[in-house]
């Protein structure tokens, strides 16, 4: 999803005119998107957007703000998403990729992952996700198991796993089947694709 797309998406909320003369003025005051930032809720709603999968109107009218900025985006992401709620932070989190900010914005996900909020979470793990490093990586798609984060939300999942990740998980599975718990579905196929000839015991054989 670009910037635009999300843009084109935000036509039908309920005060246009006002994310209009935001995006206008933090152009030109890029300071002024620490007051309109918090203010999308209420003037864009929260509904789902139809023509932005995945996206709810607040979130993208906060993306578009901060893709409005002319400078500093690796700042104003970093004190929007730390003196946000948990909605500002989604936000912040999802609007990375549209950002020319290369890995600044690492430390923001490592938080997102360290929260118990598996909204943030999923939101870490976005396409921006492919500035963590191979180990936090890892650790992130395995709290996505332990805490029922669907892996449909982790961006290229499949190119990324490793047989590394297949030991995890199917340490993780063994610990489930001891206890008389199941592995999640999405889990149980990652960890079959990543074992399939390579004679390692899967999920659904632990």
């Amino acid at each position: 999803m670009t910037a635009d797309e999300l843009r084109a998406a935000l036509r039908g909320v309920p005060d246009p005119d006002w994310l209009d003369a935001a995006l206008r003025r933090v152009a030109g005051e890029p300071d002024a998107i620490t007051r309109f930032f918090p203010a999308a809720g209420r003037h864009c709603g929260r509904a789902a957007l139809p023509d932005a999968p995945g996206w709810t109107a607040d979130e993208a009218a906060r993306a578009v703000l901060l893709t409005a900025l002319p400078t500093d985006h690796a700042r104003y992401t970093d004190t929007l998403y730390r003196q946000g709620d948990a909605a500002e932070k989604r936000a912040v989190l999802k609007a990375l990729p549209l950002l020319p900010i290369g890995a600044a914005a690492v430390p923001l996900l490592h938080d997102a992952i360290r929260t118990n909020d598996t909204r943030l979470l999923a939101a870490a793990l976005g396409p921006y996700a492919r500035h963590l490093d191979v180990a936090a990586w890892r650790q992130a798609v395995l709290k996505c198991v332990f805490t029922g984060v669907p892996l449909a939300v982790v961006a290229d999942l499949d190119a990324r796993a490793d047989g590394e990740l297949a030991v995890m998980l199917a340490g993780l599975a063994a610990e489930r089947h001891a206890a008389g718990r199941a592995m999640p579905a999405d889990a149980t196929d990652l960890l079959d694709r990543l074992t399939a000839g390579s004679g390692r015991t899967s999920a659904r054989e632990a």
